[in-house]
């Protein structure tokens, strides 16, 4: 048998096996391993930015021309990102959308797995009602909805509002985890409280009712800016005297907690604000994990991998899983950034790297 003859039975034989391979339902791991186990986090998602003073006007013709009620439920507008065409994903596992709802109009009630929050970048008037509470949502407030919470929105002016819907509907949809329900078509509630009763049973630092159990989520629906500005200039000032507490030179930063565990506000997504100085610059992070950011004030400039974002209030730019992030701000700028980090934390598969600052 000559070497070619020898070459041919061989491939014959190859092509067999791998025909056998694909009828019994089999993939060989030496021909898939480099996707399998890449170097490093390879992702879908792309470093991408959209603006506010663009995303604005689109909800307000939706608002002109689609209705909201059964059927679908929401009017908000998903961010798609390019990486991952078709989907109305920001990341493979953060959903992230603009909802708007019109003068007087109400968003019924339902219920789903997936966790939520709203945060509110302008405007006020309306409340959103959960499982029954009513909590008002007004400019810069972070607004929870857990999972599988009843909740539904009223607007009780005459003027539209629209928000920063976050929720985990990526990561549940992969989970094959998600169940949703419809609630009664007539709003739970019509009040319009200062407070919520969340508020008044869970809002007073560092005071936990005795009475009340650990939660996953947070039991407390509202925090408030009043709060979150307190507590980032508290964090500057201290700073100028000396004294640690900021993450960086010129860079506060909270994050929204559960107050009966001290853990993260939801179970499958970080929320926090930061601040920076006028001419503060952070230093490179990179993480695994993805995050989508939210200017709430200011004027900053992004840079998130090879891409460099000039971004004021209202934009939003998504930082995929391992994507090196910084930050150089041109004025005093507040930032709102939600992430799935708790999920890897849980994992065991947390990792983050500093670089130097540029």
């Amino acid at each position: 048998m000559t070497d070619t003859t020898s070459e041919q039975t061989e491939r014959k034989l190859l092509d067999e096996l791998y025909a056998d391979f694909e009828d019994a339902g089999l993939i060989p791991l030496w021909t898939q391993v480099d996707g399998l186990m890449p170097m490093s986090p390879q992702p879908a998602a792309v470093p991408y930015l959209w603006r506010w003073a663009e995303l604005l006007p689109i909800a307000q013709r939706s608002g002109e021309l689609v209705p909201v009620g059964r059927g679908g439920e929401r009017r908000a507008m998903a961010l798609s990102n390019p990486g991952l065409p078709g989907l109305p994903y920001a990341t493979p596992t953060l959903w992230t959308a603009i909802q708007y709802l019109g003068p007087r109009e109400v968003a019924p009630s339902h219920r789903h797995s997936q966790g939520a929050f709203r945060f509110v970048v302008e405007g006020e008037g309306v409340w959103t009602n959960v499982d029954g509470d009513a909590v008002a949502m007004r400019r810069g407030d972070l607004l929870l909805t857990p999972s599988w919470a009843f909740h539904e929105h009223q607007n009780v002016t005459d003027e539209p509002m629209a928000w920063l819907d976050g929720l985990d509907i990526p990561l549940v949809s992969q989970l094959d985890a998600g169940f949703f329900e419809f609630g009664p078509d007539e709003l739970s509630t019509r009040e319009t409280p200062e407070r919520s009763r969340g508020e008044r049973l869970w809002g007073h630092p560092g005071l936990r009712p005795i009475g009340q159990p650990e939660r996953p989520n947070s039991p407390l629906g509202a925090y408030r800016w009043e709060h979150t500005d307190a507590a980032l200039t508290a964090q500057l000032e201290l700073e100028d005297e000396g004294v640690p507490g900021v993450l960086e030179p010129g860079h506060a930063g909270v994050r929204f907690s559960n107050p009966t565990t001290g853990k993260d506000a939801l179970v499958t997504m970080r929320t926090e604000m930061r601040r920076l100085r006028a001419g503060a610059q952070t230093v490179p992070v990179r993480s695994v994990g993805s995050a989508v950011w939210q200017v709430f004030d200011g004027e900053a400039v992004a840079h998130v991998g090879d891409k460099v974002f000039e971004i004021a209030k209202g934009d939003l730019f998504v930082v995929p899983s391992w994507c090196e992030v910084s930050l150089s701000a041109r004025t005093q700028v507040d930032l709102f950034r939600f992430s799935d980090e708790p999920v890897y934390e849980a994992l065991g598969l947390a990792r983050t790297s500093r670089g130097e600052q540029k």
